[in-house]
């Protein structure tokens, strides 16, 4: 038996000492775009962030469709489904146009259950100042678009050359309660770590339902 609350899923197993209640937090990750980006890039940035985490977190990570040339309205339709199985209290994470994505599924519609925290890892700003797109724009006020209650948090690399530092910037504008962390020496991948986005995770993990 696996009851959920407030992102949580426990799991009770018995042993030589008792009953043990084990507690996951639920992360879904979406990745980004381009050709391999699932099983040759970002699965490298899911494989540091659960190591990271450790067992107390599980790390979902679906493939998305079209990987290779993304659009929006698939793309959509499977995080939204993706998030319909979480629990509540949950947190959603994305990489490079994958977090993009999200964030414009997100203020379109915003999911049945709260979400714990929004994080997003290189995320281009798809909108004035940054990238165009004929299938959305993110506007100036998007962070009043988005789930409340929900930290959120930039992860940006100041080596990215993928989707600038700038873009970072153009977030801050537009999600004004958003923490931005942009890191030195770090490109488009965060060079394949992600100690920082998991040790936001961790300070901002809520207290233990009991």
């Amino acid at each position: 038996m696996t009851p959920a609350s407030g992102g949580y899923r426990f799991a009770r197993h018995e042993g030589l000492e008792g009953d043990a209640v084990t507690r996951t937090r639920q992360i879904l990750f979406i990745q980004g775009g381009g050709a391999g980006a699932h099983d040759e890039w970002d699965d490298k940035l899911v494989e540091s962030l659960r190591r990271e985490l450790g067992g107390e977190y599980e790390v979902r990570y679906p493939r998305m469709p079209d990987e290779g040339d993304p659009s929006f309205a698939r793309s959509s339709t499977a995080i939204r489904r993706e998030m319909a199985a979480l629990d509540g209290g949950a947190i959603v994470a994305g990489h490079s146009i994958g977090a993009a994505i999200l964030l414009n599924a997100l203020a379109e519609q915003p999911p049945e259950k709260g979400l714990g925290a929004i994080v997003l890892v290189a995320a281009p700003f798809v909108g004035e100042g940054g990238w165009l797109s004929d299938e959305f724009e993110l506007t100036s006020d998007l962070g009043a678009k988005l789930p409340p209650g929900a930290r959120i948090d930039v992860f940006h690399g100041l080596r990215d050359e993928t989707a600038p530092p700038s873009h970072a910037d153009l977030y801050a504008l537009a999600i004004p309660q958003a923490q931005v962390h942009q890191l030195p020496g770090r490109d488009h991948q965060l060079n394949n770590d992600l100690s920082e986005v998991a040790e936001a995770i961790r300070i901002n993990r809520p207290s233990t339902p009991t």
